[in-house]
């Protein structure tokens, strides 16, 4: 299994949130990839390659940034040994390619034939989440088909239905389908999907039919990785593996409650998500 992390964001929204803060605290952020904070006492980046390397469930780590990023990509993978880096070559927010056609571009560019594992690079979760869990659970289902592909899940809240894409599941927790961003009145589901998901390589080329059948869609529905997942639910069997919750960096606030989990709550560094 190769492992893609999703890092060509630009941050705009964590970025006017620093540049607002009158406080001085956070200065040291601007400019910074989402995935490269520092959380705890590394990148936050390198807690995904450390537990991947640790769990022994994938054996490349490919991440996709922009060329904006892309130095200081390279500059920090330089301290590990089994992580590319592939720039998708934009400069921009409104130039931005997408998180589907991203995934896509390294599937081509590295030549992927293999199951794919693909991580948000804004995203971690809390300390009950286990790589090697999961990677059991997916190949529990590659026994049962070889089309078979895996996705996280945690509870939210009712009022957070529509920040979420949400999966509606029967009780094999075989996933029906998935609405992007219901409203609590449209769904009785309330089991959102992060952007972790174990694609099996037979889905792979179906990411080229979607870009097809996309090319000329506005960027929204080719951005969020979602869209995809939930385009692919009706071909291949999706299944949910629950986990109870996630940090999901997206602006300042956001930022500083992971931040203070990595620094204070943290019980175990060397075997978190492993």
């Amino acid at each position: 299994m190769k492992a893609v992390i999703l890092a060509a964001g630009y941050g705009t929204r964590l970025q006017r949130d620093v540049a607002a803060d009158s406080s001085g605290r956070f200065a040291h952020l601007a400019g910074t990839a989402k995935p490269l904070l520092p959380v705890g006492r590394g990148a936050l980046l390198s807690l995904w390659v450390r537990a991947l390397t640790a769990a022994r469930c994938v054996d490349c780590i490919h991440v996709v940034t922009n060329a904006v990023y892309h130095a200081a990509f390279e500059e920090w993978a330089s301290h590990f040994t089994n992580v590319k880096i592939l720039s998708d070559q934009t400069t921009s927010n409104e130039g931005r390619l997408g998180a589907v056609a991203c995934l896509q571009l390294a599937v081509k560019h590295f030549n992927i034939e293999d199951h794919v594992l693909v991580i948000g690079g804004d995203t971690l979760f809390k300390e009950d989440f286990s790589l090697k869990k999961v990677k059991e659970r997916f190949n529990e289902l590659q026994a049962e088909s070889e089309d078979s592909c895996l996705l996280l899940s945690y509870q939210c809240q009712e009022e957070e239905t529509s920040k979420y894409g949400i999966l509606e599941v029967d009780s094999d927790l075989h996933v029906l389908c998935m609405k992007e961003k219901p409203l609590p009145a449209e769904t009785q589901s309330r089991r959102a999907c992060p952007c972790f998901y174990m694609f099996s390589k037979k889905s792979l080329p179906l990411l080229e039919n979607f870009l097809e059948e996309k090319k000329e869609a506005p960027i929204e529905e080719k951005d969020a990785p979602g869209n995809f997942v939930s385009w692919l639910i009706p071909r291949k069997p999706v299944y949910i593996h629950e986990i109870s919750g996630r940090f999901d960096v997206g602006n300042l606030p956001s930022y500083i409650e992971c931040d203070l989990y990595f620094r204070e709550t943290l019980q175990d560094v060397e075997s978190y998500m492993v």
